[in-house]
């Protein structure tokens, strides 16, 4: 059985995965692939933490279990340490005047090794200039390293809830995966990839069903399917059952 320790629950508003071909449903209880026969010993969980922004905490009415991070750790049986704030990025710090770095030395970074770290972002840097979101993505990047040496990293890049990308974000996009390229780190590319497609206000694409009034944020449907886009992608990457190197 999953169990899911959640950091993230008090914070509160601000900003985001499997192809069906992993999973029909991430709301199903127990890990991809069924459960071990009984004559199999139990393998322990995987711990994966996930650090983001609201789409990964959630948002204004959305709490952080019921996220897409969460539904992937449901997916694939992990244990899920869910951390990050709303409105926050690599740069942007929100209300709570944090961004990723810090906010990842205040929840995660004191917790014991995890088997892997998924850090997504990138949406509300938009606005900054893409080199200065990547020298800060650099920092956090290899902070982690050091601090957790064995620990496999995941970067996933912004994610957009609706319409085409403003040029801000592509320039994140591309400026975050060149990063990834340098650090040796897989990257996720949901724009890349087109998760999510039309805009709901038009109708067009899968929009209309995945995202919130807002136009930026995914409903729990939404949140279900982006966490199939990611589980395929990690599953590509083989790190659907991590273990921490050492």
């Amino acid at each position: 059985m999953l169990c899911l320790s959640l950091v993230a629950a008090p914070f509160a508003t601000g900003c985001s995965v499997l192809a069906g071909s992993v999973h029909k449903s991430a709301a199903a209880d127990g890990p991809a692939g069924g459960e071990p026969r009984k004559d199999e010993p139990r393998k322990a969980s995987s711990v994966v933490m996930f650090l983001g922004d609201s789409y990964t905490v959630g948002d204004r009415g959305v709490q952080p279990e019921t996220t897409y991070a969460s539904a992937t750790a449901r997916l694939f049986g992990w244990q899920a340490v869910v951390g990050g704030r709303a409105g926050t990025g690599f740069v942007a710090t929100g209300r709570g005047r944090e961004a990723f770095l810090s906010l990842f030395e205040s929840q995660l970074g004191w917790r014991p090794a995890p088997d892997m770290l998924i850090v997504s972002g990138g949406h509300n840097d938009w606005r900054t200039p893409a080199p200065q979101v990547a020298a800060a993505a650099r920092l956090l990047l290899e902070r982690a390293r050091q601090r957790w040496p064995g620990t496999h990293i995941v970067l996933m890049g912004p994610l957009w809830g609706t319409g085409s990308p403003m040029p801000g974000a592509l320039a994140v996009r591309d400026a975050l995966k060149n990063l990834a390229h340098q650090l040796r780190i897989p990257f996720v590319d949901p724009i890349g990839e087109q998760w999510i497609t039309g805009d709901r206000l038009t109708g067009q694409g899968n929009a209309a069903r995945l995202v919130k009034r807002d136009r930026t944020h995914p409903n729990q449907t939404g949140h279900r399917y982006v966490a199939t886009r990611l589980a395929a992608d990690i599953k590509r990457m083989g790190l659907a059952h991590p273990v921490r190197k050492g």
